[in-house]
This record gives C-alpha cells, sequence and structure tokens, in this order.
C-alpha cells in the first residue's frame, strides 16, 4: 500500500492534484475536511460528536481526526494506496497517524509539498475570493493564512525530512504540467 500526504499552502492546487492522483493510481482520496462534512450531513455518531463541537465555535480534537483517519484505514484495507489530502497539519497529528498506521502494518511512503512563491498564492486567493464573493480574503487575511500555514508546517516538514520522506515540488504551471511532475515523483518512489 503507497500512502502519500500532499502538503500545500492555501492556493496550491493541492485538493485538485490529490483527487487526480488517487484517480490515476486507484488510491483513496483522503479530505479531512470532506469527511467532517460528510459525517455531519449524514447524522452519523461521529459526524454527531463533530457537529457538537463545530457549534461550540472549537476545533476538531487531533484524537477525534485521529478517529476518523482510523476509521476510513479500516474501511478501505483493500486499497492500492491512499492520498492524504489537509492531513496532519500539526506534528501531534503526523506522530498519532504513524501509530495509527502501525495498528494496520502500514506507514507514510512519501511527502510531497507543492512549493508556490508567495506572491502567486496570493494573487491565485484572492482571484478565488473574488470569483467565490468572498470579500472577508482580503490581501492581509491571506498573508495571514499563509504565515500561520508556514508556522505550523515547519515542524511537519522538519519530522519528515528526519524520516527522508519529504519532497518539494514545484505548483506553478498549469494543472496537467503539475500533475505530470506529481506524478514521475510518485513513478519513482513506488
Amino acid at each position: 500500500m503507497f500512502n502519500l500526504i500532499l502538503f500545500g499552502p492555501p492556493g496550491t492546487g493541492k485538493g485538485t492534484q490529490a483527487v487526480k492522483i488517487a484517480e490515476k493510481y486507484g488510491w483513496v482520496h483522503v479530505s479531512t475536511g470532506d469527511i467532517l462534512r460528510s459525517e455531519v450531513s449524514q447524522g452519523t455518531p461521529l459526524g454527531l460528536k463533530v457537529k457538537a463541537v463545530m457549534e461550540a465555535g472549537q476545533l476538531v480534537s487531533d484524537e477525534l481526526l485521529i478517529e476518523i483517519m482510523e476509521s476510513v484505514f479500516g474501511k478501505n484495507m483493500g486499497a492500492k494506496g491512499f492520498v492524504l489530502d489537509g492531513f496532519p497539519r500539526t506534528l501531534k497529528q503526523a506522530e498519532e497517524l504513524d501509530d495509527m498506521l502501525k495498528k494496520f502494518g502500514e506507514k507514510i511512503s512519501s511527502v510531497l509539498s507543492l512549493k508556490v512563491d508567495e506572491e502567486e498564492l496570493v494573487k491565485r486567493l484572492l482571484k478565488r475570493a473574488q470569483d467565490q464573493g468572498r470579500k472577508d480574503d482580503t490581501e492581509e487575511v491571506i498573508k495571514n493564512r499563509l504565515l500561520q500555514y508556514h508556522q505550523h508546517t515547519k515542524p511537519l516538514i522538519d519530522y519528515y525530512e528526519k524520516k527522508k520522506l519529504f519532497q518539494e515540488v514545484i505548483g506553478v504551471g498549469g494543472i496537467e504540467d503539475i500533475f505530470n511532475t506529481l506524478c514521475s515523483v510518485i513513478n519513482d518512489k513506488l
């Protein structure tokens, strides 16, 4: 089983690329945001827990996120692999993910991070905000989100670099060009 983590700050297109990678390789795409929304809308026991946390204005705990990941892996043990999109977000989540995967006799195979310079990211996010009518996404707000992302992911990058799993991939160009570059890197690791 090949277990890929796809990193990248907001605006890199990692969600788009994660879906394309999962389709190409026959892997399961795991977006924690999508899973949380799905569980809540279905009214599952997990969804009810998540809904209560979100309605209280709190972030979903690391423990609950790991419970979700464990459920996803458990339901898909016959899969060829997984693409984790947007998870882990903290060092604690990464460590707990490793522990959870060990229970299944699995581990992270590779961590790829889409690299796009900040000026381009701000431009993309401002366009996306305009297209989606999100007036709250000002340049200042976007720059703060990018700063937060880099502060939170630096320990993760260090963690995965120590394990020799981390690799940056240039995330500039057309969607297909970036996809082909990612696939080339993945193929070298298969």
